[in-house]
């Protein structure tokens, strides 16, 4: 990865959030403020990938960085979804795409319909990824359909349970299709990250 690319990274991504910013704090009244940090990260990457990807250029990952940032990243979203505002309404959905087809009427909020579909859908596309670029034999078809989908699971029943979020069939739809995008997008991802083995050297 050249320095070209870093500045240039760089110079996009906190153009492309400063542009954003005033909507990405509207989300602090529904969501953790840490909401914008995460989403600072996410145009960082996203930005980071594009550039590289577009230059032809790679990078070395350390598989245990690329996990270390998984697992931190994990924990910022459970961060999100189990510590919000006061004042939130929990409940809970079992009719499929009910929810969904709310947010796309004019019924709603505009940017907390666009930021809730997307971000049930993006956020999770990393999950994705890391399941397909784990060492050793690539996961069968089932395991990659029955992990995300007994994971995310679970998060949902424990949102409604410990009141910290709604139990809602339409998340958990979103959700699996952000990690089935994860496993479509992953031939395109290796085209820029270049997994190694080994400890990070310091």
């Amino acid at each position: 990865m050249s320095l070209k690319s870093v500045m240039l990274s760089l110079l996009l991504s906190q153009a492309l959030f400063l542009c954003g910013l005033p909507f990405f704090l509207q989300l602090r009244l529904y969501l953790n403020p840490l909401v914008i940090i995460v989403v600072w990260f996410c145009i960082l990457l996203f930005v980071s990938f594009a550039v590289l990807f577009f230059r032809g250029e790679t990078v070395r990952i350390p598989r245990p960085l690329w996990q270390a940032v998984l697992f931190g990243y994990s924990l910022s979203l459970l961060v999100l979804l189990f510590f919000r505002p006061e004042g939130q309404v929990y409940s809970y959905n079992l009719v499929p795409f009910s929810t969904i087809l709310s947010y796309l009427s004019n019924d709603m909020n505009g940017l907390v319909s666009f930021y809730n579909l997307s971000a049930n859908v993006g956020l999770f596309i990393p999950f994705g990824l890391y399941l397909l670029s784990r060492e050793g034999k690539e996961p069968s078809d089932k395991r990659k359909f029955l992990y995300p989908l007994l994971s995310i699971s679970g998060i949902e029943i424990c949102q409604f349970v410990f009141r910290r979020g709604s139990l809602d069939v339409d998340d958990l739809i979103l959700n699996m299709i952000g990690v089935y995008l994860g496993y479509v997008l992953y031939p395109l991802f290796t085209r820029v990250a270049v997994f190694r083995s080994g400890k990070v050297k310091g």
